[in-house]
């Protein structure tokens, strides 16, 4: 058995009301300055956090996330000068996977020895010097627990990739309750993204039995959950369900990651725009058919994990597991085809420029993603 290191938080704080025990937490103690970055919407949640800490007489800053869609560079860097100004010992970001994201690159990157376009890439972030927490409000990126942090450059239209383990944060609190307001369309993508980091990792070159737990569980619980979530967004067990899965699919992008189904997403949010999610989402299918020839077995294990009442025989399985993952996207209201959210055919070869710079996922993919495969692969989704 291969050698593998599973990064994971120093603490997780899962459950129901598991979120007002933050101020208490232990990484606050004797500390001056604390920074939380939030999304515009959730400003409110922290009134009591924010008013404990400075009572216990904190200074405190709250930046708040309001650029729509995934961060850009220039917009880290605006916020990058504030924190740097205030000078946190420790961080806090609330929100979505780009809100945490921007908190963890703000908590890790020290503008006085490092510069932001010197660190894109795997391990070229120097150690972290404060203290991070994230406390995620959707169940979909994984980000709380990763150690990945993703910026659109907006003048290469390409989205570029901070991997370091000084990214995994301190401290997690997965508290579902934080979800219970996420919309359906929201829970949909974010779910279905959370399901693609399970699935790419079970069927990818760097596959591990010590990742394979956690990839094969965290599809079971999303397959099993993400549709009633998406129906009755207050089913807080749907929702808790939803927010181990996405733990879980966290958990396998340290040290499986994604495959082409990421790769091939990218030039879709980049360059038109397409919510990440919703783009994977698209993506997921095609790309499993593309691999069926050498991931079938993996495939197999997926939907026998799930129950699926087919033949024991393994393209069978693998076909039935596909399949229901069409199902579930269809439940859940998520477009089918590229036309669907203004991809044209003349679009296409943008897209697959963009997807073959993806090359630290592409590498993962168990079949090889040719510029004639993936303009292949597009097609079939128009």
């Amino acid at each position: 058995m291969k050698p593998i290191t599973l990064l994971q938080p120093g603490r997780v704080v899962f459950g129901a009301h598991q979120w007002k025990l933050l101020s208490d937490d232990p990484l606050f103690r004797g500390v001056a300055r604390v920074l939380f970055v939030v999304a515009e919407p959730l400003v409110a949640l922290l009134d009591e956090p924010v008013h404990r800490l400075r009572a216990a007489g904190a200074a405190v800053q709250v930046l708040t996330y309001d650029q729509p869609g995934e961060p850009t560079v220039a917009y880290f860097e605006l916020l990058l000068t504030e924190a740097a100004a205030f000078n946190p010992d420790v961080v806090v970001g609330v929100g979505g996977g780009s809100v945490l994201d921007v908190a963890k690159l703000l908590a890790g990157l020290d503008p006085s020895w490092q510069r932001l376009d010197a660190v894109f890439g795997k391990d070229l972030l120097a150690p972290r010097q404060r203290g991070l927490i994230c406390v995620p409000t959707t169940a979909g990126t994984g980000s709380e627990v990763s150690p990945n942090a993703i910026l659109l450059d907006e003048a290469a239209e390409e989205k570029r990739g901070v991997i370091s383990p000084y990214l995994v944060p301190d401290v997690c609190y997965i508290d579902p309750v934080l979800t219970l307001s996420l919309p359906p369309r929201l829970t949909a993508e974010t779910g279905m993204d959370a399901l693609c980091h399970c699935v790419e990792a079970l069927t990818n070159v760097n596959a591990h039995p010590l990742v394979d737990v956690y990839a094969l569980e965290g599809i079971r619980l999303i397959m099993g959950n993400l549709e009633t979530a998406c129906l009755d967004g207050q089913h807080l067990d749907a929702r808790s369900a939803m927010a181990l899965g996405a733990y879980y699919g966290g958990l396998c992008l340290g040290p499986v990651n994604t495959t082409a189904v990421h790769a091939l997403s990218y030039g879709l949010s980049g360059t038109f725009h397409v919510p990440h999610g919703l783009a994977n989402a698209l993506l997921l299918p095609a790309v499993l058919r593309f691999n069926l020839p050498l991931a079938a077995e993996k495939l197999a294990l997926m939907a026998q994990k799930l129950g699926l009442m087919v033949p024991e025989e393994v393209l069978v399985l693998a076909e039935a597991a596909i399949a229901a993952i069409e199902r579930l996207s269809l439940a859940c209201g998520i477009p089918q085809r590229l036309s669907e959210v203004g991809i044209e055919e003349k679009d296409l070869p943008r897209l697959v420029d963009s997807a073959l710079t993806v090359k630290r996922l592409l590498i993962n993919n168990v079949r090889e993603v040719t510029s004639e495969a993936a303009l292949a692969l597009y097609k079939t989704l128009l």
